[in-house]
């Protein structure tokens, strides 16, 4: 069974940055693409960005693009999220998932982390 913990959440000013990791157990990670995914209360969760199996790849939602940079360092099992430019509407819990059919859309990923809180304060 693969695990996936997500860390490095927190509050932030808009306008500020932060990085998220998802460190994942197994030894099949390096094989299949990764993703992140965030959801606020009250709503569905939403595409972030997601990478391919070798970082060769990389995918972002509209509202994301030019702020956020998706990155995986295979040899420790971990990807990573830089934030940067928040905004209040960035604010929700993130969560990253692993081993997709289409990286676009969550009911297609096998494995999911707990996610980690992300506010931005205006």
């Amino acid at each position: 069974q693969v695990r996936q913990v997500e860390s490095g959440g927190g509050l932030v000013q808009a306008g500020g940055s932060l990085r998220l990791s998802c460190a994942a157990s197994g030894r099949t990670f390096s094989t299949y693409a990764m993703g992140w995914f965030r959801q606020a209360p009250g709503q569905e969760r939403e595409f972030v960005a997601a990478i391919s199996w070798s970082g060769g790849s990389t995918y972002y939602a509209d509202s994301v693009k030019g702020r956020f940079t998706i990155s995986r360092d295979n040899a420790k099992n971990t990807v990573y999220l830089q934030m940067s430019n928040l905004k209040p509407e960035d604010t929700a819990v993130y969560h990253c998932a692993g081993n997709p059919g289409s990286v676009y859309s969550a009911t297609g990923y096998t494995y999911w982390g707990q996610g980690t809180q992300v506010t931005v304060s205006s």
